[in-house]
């Protein structure tokens, strides 16, 4: 699908219709939205812009060449969004090229909730939004807002599961597991703010792009550094949890071995006791006594009772 932002009658028009590309030059167009478009409108855009979109392997490169570089025709930048499913996130790569004229593209296999924002943001405000550079700064202060919003929800949920495990409850492998999704969660979203602050600094470094964006530039790597900051937090906050109750696990156990080891040391006595009655020698003094068993049952019951009362007094129990 494609979606072209057309400056004409002083306001933002939607077009979706690549002949467009005919009849229009580059001062009347402003921005190329592709979502998972065919390879019609791919060959379109390619002839119009006078340059080759990038493939989803060049765009999932990670080395800083590709997040980030200029060429003569046009500067080309890509960046991971997240995309929640759940209560996980996976990770889609959006390419974004603007040519020497100011005009964006943006090339996407999914739907994301920054892109409709920005959109809003163009319809509103259209006359903040002058060229593509502008728009490009816009999605990324957008993405940057819904990170703030990601990171500030995995905090509520290391929080809760903090609570969780303070509050005296059994803790079982449900709770571990939740604390390993969560730094699974908390390490993509540190990894994905740090792309973000890469592609940042490339663009602030950059003398190609309009003056009045590097002031906001400045205040989005402040943002960046926070979330990056708040994210390593949360991420300790969980090691630290994690280890609490791993302990309180072992605790319990422990609990568990110590009934069990008590428990044993305490019949030992009458065990032996038990063991000596059960010989079969012939001559035992005992053997003919009417009171013998009677006498061998209250030993046994006297020992471990004494026993009993000495782990208690030792303050063992």
């Amino acid at each position: 699908m494609i979606t072209i932002y057309l400056k004409q009658y002083n306001k933002i028009i939607r077009n979706a219709d690549t002949e467009l590309f005919d009849e229009l030059g580059y001062d009347d167009i402003l921005w190329i939205d592709l979502l998972e478009p065919s390879i019609k409108e791919q060959k379109a855009v390619e002839n119009f812009m006078e340059l080759s979109l990038q493939t989803k392997q060049q765009v999932e490169e990670i080395e800083s060449t590709s997040k980030y570089s200029e060429t003569e025709n046009a500067i080309i930048s890509n960046s991971n969004f997240f995309v929640p499913q759940g209560e996980s996130f996976t990770v889609e790569p959006v390419s974004f090229i603007i040519s020497n004229e100011g005009v964006l593209v943006s090339l996407r296999q999914a739907e994301f909730r920054t892109f409709r924002e920005a959109e809003k943001r163009l319809q509103m405000n259209y006359r903040s939004y002058s060229t593509g550079y502008h728009i490009l700064i816009s999605l990324l202060e957008v993405r940057i807002d819904y990170d703030a919003d990601l990171v500030e929800m995995v905090g509520k949920q290391v929080a809760a599961v903090s609570k969780e495990i303070s509050s005296g409850s059994k803790i079982d492998k449900e709770v571990l597991y939740k604390i390993n999704a969560l730094q699974e969660n908390t390490m993509l979203l540190r990894e994905n703010i740090f792309d973000r602050q890469r592609v940042l600094s490339s663009i602030l470094r950059s003398e190609r792009f309009p003056n009045d964006i590097y002031p906001r530039l400045q205040l989005m790597i402040k943002d960046v550094n926070s979330l990056i900051s708040h994210a390593d937090f949360s991420f300790q906050r969980l090691d630290y949890i994690q280890d609490a109750a791993l302990g309180l696990i072992n605790i319990e156990q422990n609990e568990i071995v110590k009934i069990f080891s008590v428990a044993a040391v305490i019949f030992l006595p009458a065990t032996l006791i038990a063991s000596m009655y059960g010989m079969n020698f012939k001559f035992m003094p005992e053997l003919e006594w009417q009171y013998g068993y009677l006498w061998a049952i209250l030993l046994m019951l006297a020992v471990s009772g004494i026993t009993f009362w000495y782990f208690k007094f030792k303050k063992w129990l």
